[in-house]
């Protein structure tokens, strides 16, 4: 038996569903699976949040082929409880990895980060817990500069400030350049760079921790906005 999550599901005829699903160990997996109806219906565990066991084989009736055919689910513990923010911050998480890992895409160490994710926000609304599952999807994908060493292979410090150069990494700007810099908000602290390694990031961080993680995953997610963001606009 695997151990995943459902990321996004959709209606398949009468009475099965397409599931993306992030499966421990393996990635991102798509299969098919019936979930019945009445009293016999699972589609009360066919959800996002809820840890799900179960198997399948790469036959599938459906028209798509690379489809794996679910034999057996059930549900591994109580769903997870998600609320307000949180919640909003788990749809994020699941948009995200729909839409930058592909179907049969390895990504084998993602599955223990995303349940941490998840854990931790269901215990506490933080977006920081965002920020590290970010850098460990882009870690994952080869798409994150070294967090530990600059572009000339010296040790990020603290006290610097540093501007993202495109597949480089994190270029040093000495203070006094810095400071006549027009476009200093676009620095990043050598500060904030060591917090995020260390998954330790502060208060005065976080606005730039984001704007870095965004920046990084906008190749990944081409021109098309994420959804789920919206739902963060203040009511």
């Amino acid at each position: 038996m695997l151990r995943g999550y459902i990321l996004h599901h959709r209606p398949y005829r009468e009475s099965s569903v397409i599931v993306n699903l992030l499966v421990d160990g393996v990635g991102r997996l798509d299969a098919l699976v019936r979930v019945g109806s009445g009293k016999k219906s699972i589609k009360s565990i066919i959800q996002p949040f809820q840890p799900l066991i179960f198997q399948f084989n790469s036959k599938s009736d459906s028209a798509d082929s690379s489809l794996k055919f679910i034999t057996q689910i059930e549900p591994a513990a109580p769903a997870l409880p998600l609320k307000s923010d949180s919640l909003y911050s788990a749809m994020y998480l699941n948009e995200l990895l729909v839409r930058v890992l592909n179907s049969g895409q390895h990504a084998e160490s993602l599955f223990l980060h995303y349940h941490r994710s998840l854990m931790a926000l269901a215990s506490e609304f933080s977006s920081e817990h965002l920020r590290y599952f970010e850098m460990e999807l882009l870690n994952e994908l080869g798409a994150l500069p070294s967090l530990e060493y600059d572009t000339q292979g010296e040790s990020i410090m603290p006290d610097m400030s540093y501007r993202i150069i495109a597949d480089e990494g994190f270029l040093p700007v000495a203070q006094q350049a810095s400071a006549n810099v027009t476009n200093s908000r676009h620095l990043l602290s050598g500060e904030m760079l060591i917090n995020l390694k260390s998954k330790q990031l502060v208060e005065n961080n976080l606005v730039q921790a984001k704007g870095l993680m965004r920046l990084l995953l906008t190749p990944l997610l081409g021109g098309k906005p994420l959804l789920s963001r919206k739902l963060f606009i203040k009511k």
